[in-house]
């Protein structure tokens, strides 16, 4: 059993940074999960931001290309996700997931709040 467990969140002025990172146990082959970042905000549904495959090939969502960077540290267990120019609209709970064939694991999320 895989636990993801997320840090870094927190409350950030607009045009801010942050970074998440996202720590895996459990597993001794985390390289080869799938990583990714996903975020819900009040009121809405779960969307993914942010992905980064064994191979570390990375994907963004629209709104977030360019102001977000995925990483990872196969050597650490970690995923990051480095947030620049925060705005308001980026306010969510952030979740990690990894997965790997049928298995798909989740972290408790951590909130991001970006407000003057």
């Amino acid at each position: 059993q895989v636990q993801l467990v997320e840090s870094g969140g927190g409350l950030v002025q607009p045009g801010g940074s942050l970074r998440l990172s996202c720590a895996a146990s459990g597993s001794t082959i985390f390289s080869a999960y799938a990583m990714a970042w996903y975020r819900q905000a009040p009121g809405k549904e779960r969307e993914l931001i942010a992905s980064i495959t064994s191979g570390k090939r990375t994907d963004y969502l629209d709104s977030v290309k360019g102001r977000f960077t995925i990483s990872r540290d196969n050597a650490k267990n970690t995923v990051y996700l480095q947030m620049n120019s925060l705005k308001p609209e980026d306010t969510a709970v952030y979740y990690c997931n990894g997965k790997l064939g049928y298995a798909d694991y989740w972290g408790e999320g951590t909130l991001v709040t970006v407000s003057s």
